[in-house]
């Protein structure tokens, strides 16, 4: 006897608990004389369905790993930048594995373990973007580095704008006046401000979407280990 998933439609063996494609649980009740069925007698307990989440276990999990992971991400980490991308796809992943063992489900999907690694990037992200900005105002303000850092960006600027020049001469493109009026724009403490706000904003971006790869990597190798047998 063959049935169809009430997701997916797939074809379910009778004797299968769950759909070999998507996970969801099956049960099917013989109207026969009253007799369950083979699989309704098979059925040992109710299993939670593989794609949902219980989020308070899953929040608490991911905030777990988003407070260290984001403290490595941040800028006043030594370990930032790229590697910061590594830390939230490993916190990430972490956070499904003690998922799995906080509920014990038989499997997640890689969709459920995504979803996990969204919220666990997202928070680890926007912890990230605070240290950062908090450590920023530390160094202007009470450590009194306002003037080195300003210098800093100030050379930056003035040597990013000279190569850019350089480029647009050698492809025959000619300097305009925008030119010079974005370098003088980038000059200003609302031009400095807005381009870090910008690129940090633009980095907590990337955390989040590996994050979310982590999570869902995560699922798909416990997968095959937690995973019935059907």
């Amino acid at each position: 006897m063959e049935i169809t998933c009430n997701r997916c439609h797939h074809t379910v063996q009778a004797e299968n608990c769950y759909c070999p494609k998507c996970g969801l649980p099956q049960l099917v009740y013989s109207a026969e004389d009253g007799t369950p069925s083979p699989q309704a007698e098979s059925w040992p307990e109710a299993v939670r369905d593989a794609s949902s989440i219980d989020w308070k276990f899953g929040m608490r999990a991911a905030l777990l790993l988003a407070i260290p992971a984001g403290f490595l991400s941040s800028d006043m980490s030594p370990f930032s930048g790229i590697l910061g991308m590594i830390w939230v796809a490993a916190a990430a992943a972490w956070a499904v594995v003690l998922y799995l063992r906080s509920q014990r489900p038989a499997w997640i999907t890689i969709g459920a373990g995504a979803r996990i690694g969204l919220v666990t990037g997202l928070m680890a992200a926007w912890l990230a973007f605070a240290i950062t900005g908090g450590w920023f105002f530390v160094e202007r303000v009470m450590f009194h580095q306002s003037s080195e850092i300003d210098g800093l960006w100030r050379k930056g600027v003035m040597e990013g704008e000279e190569m850019t020049r350089q480029l647009m001469a050698q492809w025959g493109f000619p300097n305009t006046p925008q030119t010079k009026e974005r370098e003088l724009w980038m000059l200003t403490p609302e031009g400095h401000a807005g381009y870090q706000t910008f690129g940090k904003a633009f980095s907590c971006l990337f955390l989040v979407l590996s994050a979310t790869a982590g999570g869902a990597l995560g699922a798909r190798l416990l997968a095959r280990s937690r995973r019935p047998e059907i």
